[in-house]
Protein backbone atom coordinates (compact mmCIF):
# COMPACT_ATOMS: atom_id res chain seq x y z
CA UNK A 1 0.00 0.00 0.00
CA UNK A 2 1.88 2.93 -1.21
CA UNK A 3 4.71 4.56 0.63
CA UNK A 4 4.09 2.18 3.60
CA UNK A 5 5.23 -1.07 1.18
CA UNK A 6 3.04 -3.57 1.46
CA UNK A 7 1.19 -5.36 -0.41
CA UNK A 8 -2.74 -4.52 -1.61
CA UNK A 9 -4.33 -7.75 -0.66
CA UNK A 10 -1.95 -8.45 2.30
CA UNK A 11 -2.99 -4.88 3.85
CA UNK A 12 -6.49 -5.04 3.53
CA UNK A 13 -7.15 -8.59 4.21
CA UNK A 14 -4.93 -10.74 5.88
CA UNK A 15 -3.38 -7.85 8.74
CA UNK A 16 -5.37 -7.69 11.90
CA UNK A 17 -6.82 -4.35 12.55
CA UNK A 18 -4.36 -3.80 15.53
CA UNK A 19 -1.32 -4.87 13.37
CA UNK A 20 -2.80 -2.26 10.70
CA UNK A 21 -3.11 0.60 13.96
CA UNK A 22 1.06 -0.61 15.14
CA UNK A 23 2.16 -0.08 11.40
CA UNK A 24 0.53 3.28 10.36
CA UNK A 25 1.67 4.89 13.93
CA UNK A 26 5.32 3.60 13.13
CA UNK A 27 4.98 5.43 9.48
CA UNK A 28 3.72 8.96 10.65
CA UNK A 29 6.66 8.49 14.17
CA UNK A 30 8.91 8.20 11.23
CA UNK A 31 7.95 11.24 9.35
CA UNK A 32 7.29 12.93 12.01
CA UNK A 33 10.83 12.78 13.51
CA UNK A 34 11.76 14.14 10.13
CA UNK A 35 9.36 17.02 10.19
CA UNK A 36 10.34 18.18 14.01
CA UNK A 37 14.18 17.71 13.01
CA UNK A 38 13.61 19.86 9.56
CA UNK A 39 11.91 22.68 11.21
CA UNK A 40 14.86 22.69 14.00
CA UNK A 41 17.19 22.99 11.99
CA UNK A 42 15.55 25.80 9.75
CA UNK A 43 15.22 27.49 12.74
CA UNK A 44 18.89 27.24 14.04
CA UNK A 45 19.79 28.09 10.42
CA UNK A 46 17.63 31.20 10.35
CA UNK A 47 18.62 32.15 14.12
CA UNK A 48 22.70 31.98 13.09
CA UNK A 49 22.17 34.15 9.48
CA UNK A 50 19.50 36.54 11.07
CA UNK A 51 19.73 36.70 14.33
CA UNK A 52 17.77 35.35 17.53
CA UNK A 53 16.44 38.74 18.69
CA UNK A 54 15.58 39.22 15.18
CA UNK A 55 13.53 36.52 14.90
CA UNK A 56 11.94 37.21 18.42
CA UNK A 57 11.05 40.54 17.22
CA UNK A 58 8.87 38.82 14.56
CA UNK A 59 7.73 36.50 17.49
CA UNK A 60 9.49 33.44 16.32
CA UNK A 61 10.80 32.42 19.40
CA UNK A 62 10.86 28.75 19.04
CA UNK A 63 11.07 25.94 16.16
CA UNK A 64 7.08 25.94 16.64
CA UNK A 65 6.39 29.37 16.31
CA UNK A 66 8.21 28.81 13.00
CA UNK A 67 6.29 25.67 11.54
CA UNK A 68 3.33 24.57 13.18
CA UNK A 69 2.89 20.43 13.10
CA UNK A 70 -0.22 18.65 13.09
CA UNK A 71 0.91 16.74 15.94
CA UNK A 72 2.08 20.38 18.17
CA UNK A 73 -2.34 20.98 18.94
CA UNK A 74 -2.93 18.81 22.37
CA UNK A 75 -5.87 16.74 20.47
CA UNK A 76 -5.76 13.31 18.74
CA UNK A 77 -8.23 12.09 16.53
CA UNK A 78 -9.18 8.42 17.05
CA UNK A 79 -11.14 6.24 15.39
CA UNK A 80 -13.94 4.20 16.33
CA UNK A 81 -14.65 0.34 15.27
CA UNK A 82 -17.74 1.60 13.77
CA UNK A 83 -15.82 4.01 11.47
CA UNK A 84 -13.51 1.35 10.70
CA UNK A 85 -16.01 -1.38 9.70
CA UNK A 86 -17.57 1.40 7.55
CA UNK A 87 -14.17 2.34 5.90
CA UNK A 88 -14.07 -1.70 5.11
CA UNK A 89 -16.93 -1.67 3.83
CA UNK A 90 -16.07 0.90 1.21
CA UNK A 91 -13.07 -0.49 0.86
CA UNK A 92 -14.67 -3.98 -0.41
CA UNK A 93 -17.21 -2.04 -2.43
CA UNK A 94 -14.76 -0.22 -4.50
CA UNK A 95 -13.24 -3.94 -5.07
CA UNK A 96 -15.86 -5.45 -5.94
CA UNK A 97 -16.85 -2.37 -8.30
CA UNK A 98 -13.53 -2.61 -9.98
CA UNK A 99 -13.58 -7.10 -10.13
CA UNK A 100 -16.88 -5.71 -12.30
CA UNK A 101 -14.95 -3.72 -14.92
CA UNK A 102 -12.66 -5.85 -15.62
Amino acid sequence: MGEIGFPRKEFLHELKWWEIRSIIRGYNRRHRDLWSSTRWQTYNIMASFVGGDKLSEKGINSPKDLLKLPWDSATVATITEDEVKDMQAEIAAMNAAAAEEK
